[in-house]
């Protein structure tokens, strides 16, 4: 792949691109330098114009861009960047840069929640119902999981939308904190999904 890095004085506009969706995430630009440390980490790296310097997507937020496939376009002076993002690709938190202004994501909203169950987890509060469940032991959390799940299906049944949705709420609530308690996170569910999905 040769990019015409000369065009636009050692910069080429990068548009990022989710893998799976193939939704449109983010623009950014890169130099000869942020290309070749993109292919050799498999991370999305920038040139910052703002800090004049390499920039890797997620270096403070954690919310990286793993790559699948960079392509160039028919001019060699555009790259398409197929990734799959680890978390909000937007500094506002949605998904894309082109979403609704401050627009957040569900997915977003999950990773807020995972933040407070896991401060229940590691910071116990009297009061709180996640603290006191965490306290019971792995065996009560589990168990509280199966008791959901048959309440959930139990709704599944009848023609209530508000209660089975109440339930499908409580299982997916209880099923994090399950999740929190073996040390591990909807992230490392979802990538086995995303590795399946191939």
């Amino acid at each position: 792949m040769k990019v015409d890095f000369a065009k636009g004085n050692g910069l080429v506009p990068a548009v990022i691109q989710d893998a799976v969706t193939g939704k449109a995430l983010m623009l950014g630009y890169m130099n000869e330098e942020a290309l070749k440390k993109t292919q050799a980490e498999k991370r999305v790296t920038f040139f910052s114009r703002s800090k004049n310097r390499l920039w890797t997507k997620g270096e403070e937020s954690g919310n990286f861009l793993e790559v699948i496939d960079v392509l160039i376009d028919c001019d060699n002076d555009t790259l398409l960047i197929k990734a799959n993002p680890t978390g909000p690709v937007c500094h506002t938190g949605a998904d894309t840069c082109w979403s609704e202004k401050n627009e957040k994501t569900s997915l977003y909203f999950l990773q807020e929640l995972e933040q407070v169950i896991d401060s229940r987890k590691n910071e116990p509060s009297a009061d709180s119902y996640t603290s006191k469940l965490f306290a019971k032991g792995i065996n009560k959390v589990a168990q509280k999981v199966g008791e959901e799940a048959v309440e959930l299906v139990i709704e599944a049944n009848d023609n209530n939308r508000d209660l089975f949705l109440n339930e499908a709420a409580d299982l997916l609530y209880h099923y994090m904190i399950l999740l929190k308690a073996k040390e591990a996170s909807l992230d490392d569910v979802i990538s086995i999904l995303k590795k399946r999905n191939k």
